[in-house]
């Protein structure tokens, strides 16, 4: 009998998971829907999260304590911008809380969670919400299969 592929480079992963604050409050979760899948290295998770499933294999389960600087980075003061009310759109709800998307100089899409409004000055954080928290990341590997990129086929006519 072989051994069971474990995750790792040339993988693809199926995993149940769950992203919960330090108090375990819930902030993102698969069970009780469709598991995610990845292919290792693919840079669709964090690598904090991606180093935490290396060696698992289909059946296991694991609960890792991933620190902020490893999980969603430091919470950098320098991400909280302010921007005059008449710079929003007419009509645009403006109140904390709200996320509003913008552009960086390359036209990226940057969203940004309006924290205060004072004085005809909208306050924008563009944090992610969980940066600068440590998280407890859950994961139930369903599956791990070998992964072969398809390779394109040359046809000579």
């Amino acid at each position: 009998m072989s051994e069971p592929l474990r995750a790792g480079p040339d993988t693809r992963i199926t995993l149940h998971f769950a992203v919960r604050l330090m108090d375990g409050t819930e902030m993102d979760s698969t069970y009780g829907g469709q598991p995610a899948a990845f292919v290792w290295g693919d840079e669709s998770l964090l690598p904090g999260f991606e180093r935490a499933l290396l060696g698992l294999k289909a059946g296991d389960k694991r609960s890792v304590y991933i620190e902020a600087a490893k999980g969603f980075g430091a919470y950098n003061p320098d991400n909280i911008q302010q921007f005059r009310e008449d710079e929003f759109a007419d009509g645009m709800t403006l109140e904390p809380g709200v996320v509003v998307s913008f552009r960086d100089a390359s036209g990226a899409e940057l969203p940004g969670v309006i924290s205060l409004i004072e004085d005809n000055w909208v306050t924008v954080d563009f944090n992610h919400p969980l940066a600068g928290r440590d998280l407890t990341f859950e994961v139930e590997i369903l599956a791990v299969e070998q992964y072969v990129p398809e390779q394109p086929v040359n046809i000579r006519l």
